[in-house]
Parts: C-alpha cells; sequence; structure tokens
C-alpha cells in the first residue's frame, strides 16, 4: 500500500491562511493612507482678501511691499483685487489692463504734484463675503504729494479705508463692510480663474496685502507632516509582511 505524505497539503493550508492576514493588513494600510490623503485634501482652504498689484503698462505683478510702504512715481499703475485665494502666488490679479494713459486721460499733470493710476476690482458675487454684493470694477486717477505713498493716492479716490492692527487693508470704498483676510473653507474657495496671473510671491501682510499661509500646509496638498505618516504606515506595513514571509 501507497503511503501519501501529507506534507504539501498542510503547507499549502498554512501559506493560505498566512497570505489571508497579511493581504487583509494590506488592505488596512491601503484604506487609512486613502482616507489620511483625503484628509489632507479636504484640509485646503483659501483667505478673502485685497491683494496689491503693481503693472508695468501691459500686465500687473503681486507687489512685494505693502501700499503704506511704497512711493510710487508719477506716471505708476497700480492695483487692488478682491478675492479668495489659497496663497499670495494664486491670487487673482485686477481685471482691467494697466494703462496709465487711458486712467489718466483727463487728470492733466500738474507742478507740485504726480499721478498715480489706480484700478480698483472688488471682485466677484462668487468672492464676496455672505450678503454683500461687490461693486463695480473702477479706476481712478489720483493726484498726490511728490511723495505720498500708495496708500495716500488710494485714500484720495476710495475713501472710507478700513486696516486692521497688522496694517492689511480690510475694506476700499467700505467694502466689505466687515471681514478682514478670513479663512474661508477650501471646498471650491477658488472661484474665479481668470485672474490668476502667477507672477505674484507669497509675503507678509504688510509687505502685500494677503495673510500669512498656515504651516501646517492649508493650500492645495496634503502637509509633509501628513504624508511622512503615510510612509511610515506603509513601511510598517511591509515590515510585517516580511516577518511573516520568514516564519513560514
Amino acid at each position: 500500500m501507497t503511503r501519501t505524505s501529507s506534507a504539501p497539503a498542510v503547507t499549502r493550508t498554512s501559506s493560505a491562511l498566512l497570505r489571508s492576514p497579511v493581504a487583509a493588513l494590506l488592505a488596512v494600510l491601503l484604506a487609512a493612507s486613502g482616507v489620511l490623503l483625503g484628509a489632507g485634501g479636504a484640509q485646503a482652504a483659501g483667505y478673502r482678501y485685497w491683494s496689491f498689484w503693481e503693472g508695468d503698462g501691459k500686465s500687473w505683478a503681486y507687489a512685494t511691499q505693502g501700499p503704506s510702504l511704497v512711493r510710487p512715481d508719477d506716471g505708476t499703475v497700480q492695483g487692488f483685487r478682491f478675492a479668495v485665494s489659497e496663497d499670495s502666488a494664486d491670487a487673482d490679479r485686477p481685471r482691467h489692463a494697466p494703462d496709465f494713459g487711458a486712467i489718466c486721460a483727463d487728470t492733466p499733470a500738474k507742478g507740485g504734484a504726480k499721478r498715480v493710476a489706480l484700478v480698483i476690482d472688488p471682485g466677484t458675487a462668487e468672492d464676496a463675503p455672505a450678503g454683500e454684493k461687490p461693486p463695480a470694477l473702477r479706476t481712478a486717477c489720483a493726484q498726490v504729494a511728490p511723495d505720498a505713498s500708495s496708500a495716500e493716492a488710494l485714500a484720495s479716490v476710495a475713501k472710507p479705508l478700513r486696516y486692521d492692527s497688522s496694517a492689511m487693508i480690510c475694506a476700499i470704498s467700505g467694502y466689505p463692510k466687515s471681514g478682514c483676510g478670513e479663512q474661508v473653507s477650501g471646498d471650491g474657495s477658488k472661484k474665479d480663474g481668470s485672474g490668476k496671473d502667477g507672477s505674484g510671491k507669497p509675503s507678509a501682510p504688510e509687505a502685500s496685502s494677503a495673510p500669512a499661509a498656515d504651516d501646517g500646509g492649508s493650500g492645495g496638498g496634503p502637509s509633509a507632516g501628513l504624508l511622512l505618516g503615510i510612509g511610515a504606515v506603509l513601511l510598517l506595513g511591509v515590515a510585517a509582511v516580511f516577518q511573516a514571509r520568514r516564519r513560514r
């Protein structure tokens, strides 16, 4: 009578039992990673604020200093845009060409004064605070003293202005009525892509009008700490699989 060994069957059964919990562990780890990545994306948020821009006659560049610090020359074009954006680099530019000749055409030069062309763009209804409607975009030619700052030029044509304690512009011509650089839900906070310029650079509130970004990665993706955590979880999973195979 031939004797059949049951060792191969036992080995196959043990291997199957081993693979089952390992596969389950990997599935759990992958699911957890997906949840963590989703949570990181959901944290993306924007800020509602007036941004400050400088024109070169053809395009806009995000200002590197705040309007209270800049002393524009005669013939300068500057813009202010109210919108929601994730950070300074993502800010919407004014929706009007920085054309000094057109804006100041009806304001003749005068001795002892300089002319600064201003574009004041309150943005769209989608970016407006709840219960408020943005006024129409307008331009103005400010004629001010030769040593006047951009903030003084703006005040000469767009009162009342409202600032916070860090000299960040909160309202121009009384818009908006309240709030100042408040954080807005990351769920579709970027409403109007027509003003995206890409030439702006993140900076502090006084250096521009933009609020400072969070250290926790409140932009569009997960933070570095979150990614490191996901990597650690996956590494533990790989180690568990390796240990399980060694015990076969």
